[in-house]
């Protein structure tokens, strides 16, 4: 076995698009597997979400990254036996369409694991296999609003916000993977393939459980550590954390505020979560009349947590992420400079030129896939003229 690369000699197949699906498909890849990508005549529709460079988007690159792509007319007539001759040799199958859907098109868990019994099948939906809204579409601003994130989420200006990071669509391909890979666990230990099913709402649900425990009993959020929170400096932003009671004794000496720091009354976590407007409006009026690198040094050498609210650009550019390989950077076709991609945590770092580092454009591999799985020259001509393959 290859340790850094335990998943070598595994097939998957892979016909989700979006996110969840395909990047739980691409972490399978990273660890060894060789991933199959189908894909329609126009690409994963994530390839065509946001700016476009060639066929890739920043969604098609992260989720991508080490696969082959196979262009196929899934409703073609001869297109069940290509697929099912891959489907015959693959230990893992996504599919991410709206329930339903993938038995219309013929690829039922049932027929499939009919002829290979340890196939790990994963299906991923919006909402579940199930229940009123089992067809609703969803992105992830939808699950955002419907599972309570976006009322918790809101701003000095009382409207919930969405955030822009897909937070449960990666949720949602982090918990896919953890139960492939627990399957696969078994499977070694000789038991069966499965099915898997999940959805964005019960990732998102997980992801959210401690806020959502607290506010079910406690009702609305409140700031648990206080003061803290972001706050305007003279030039930028800053984010504070006062945690503990000696934390606020050292945020005392790093504003100047010896009478709060004996005053008896705020002695406690307690007390002053009791004032707890009158102790944030306090740090906010002070952080504001200076610059951002007058308090920074005070916060640091008084041991207080706090960071500047920094843009993408200039966390990239921070010796922190730097010293430890956060990133690296890939060139991928159709873009004319490389893409900082960050290294996935506790695994080997993307080299520049590997397979593992670069995304298929669409179809790339349809040829060189089809001859791994025993077609003839002459038997590809006849399916891409037919047009089951491209």
């Amino acid at each position: 076995m290859n340790f850094e690369r335990p998943y070598e000699g595994l097939t998957v197949v892979d016909m989700s698009q979006g996110v969840a699906g395909p990047y739980c498909a691409m972490l399978l890849a990273q660890n060894g597997a060789d991933v199959i990508k189908i894909e329609p005549a126009e690409g994963d529709w994530a390839r065509h979400l946001g700016k476009t460079y060639g066929d890739h988007t920043a969604f098609s690159v992260a989720a991508n990254l080490g696969k082959r792509s196979i262009v196929m007319d899934l409703k073609h007539e001869r297109a069940q036996a290509v697929v099912d001759r891959m489907i015959e040799k693959a230990d893992v199958f996504l599919e991410g369409f709206r329930p339903g859907v993938i038995d219309r098109l013929g690829y039922s868990y049932e027929r499939l694991s009919a002829f290979n019994p340890g196939l790990i099948y994963v299906s991923v939906s919006g909402f579940g296999q199930s229940g009123p809204m089992r067809e609703r579409p969803a992105m992830d601003p939808v699950l955002q609003a419907f599972t309570g994130f976006m009322a918790e989420n809101k701003g000095a200006d009382g409207i919930p916000h969405r955030t822009p990071v897909i937070i449960n669509d990666m949720a949602t391909a982090l918990y896919a993977t953890q139960a492939v890979q627990s399957t696969l666990y078994a499977r070694a230990a000789g038991g069966p393939g499965r099915k898997i099913e999940l959805s964005l709402m019960e990732a998102s649900t997980n992801l959210q459980v401690v806020r959502l425990l607290d506010n079910y009993r406690e009702g609305p959020f409140k700031i648990a550590a206080t003061p803290s929170g972001t706050f305007r400096t003279a030039d930028g932003w800053l984010q504070v954390v006062c945690a503990k009671d000696r934390d606020w004794q050292r945020l005392c000496k790093a504003m100047e505020w010896p009478d709060l720091a004996e005053d008896p009354r705020y002695a406690t976590m307690a007390q002053r979560f009791a004032e707890a407007d009158f102790l944030v409006g306090k740090l906010g009026d002070t952080l504001a009349s200076g610059p951002t690198a007058k308090w920074k040094p005070r916060l640091e050498d008084n041991g207080i947590q706090h960071e500047v609210v920094q843009e993408y650009p200039d966390f990239i550019k921070h010796p922190q992420p730097s010293a430890i390989g956060l990133f690296s950077w890939l060139d991928q076709p159709g873009s004319d400079e490389p893409w900082p991609v960050p290294n996935i945590p506790a695994m080997p770092k993307y080299q520049p030129g590997s397979p593992y580092a670069s995304a298929p454009t669409i179809g790339e591999h349809t040829r060189e896939i089809l001859v791994d799985f025993g077609y003839a020259d002459d038997d590809i001509d006849g399916l891409l003229e037919a047009g089951v393959v491209r």
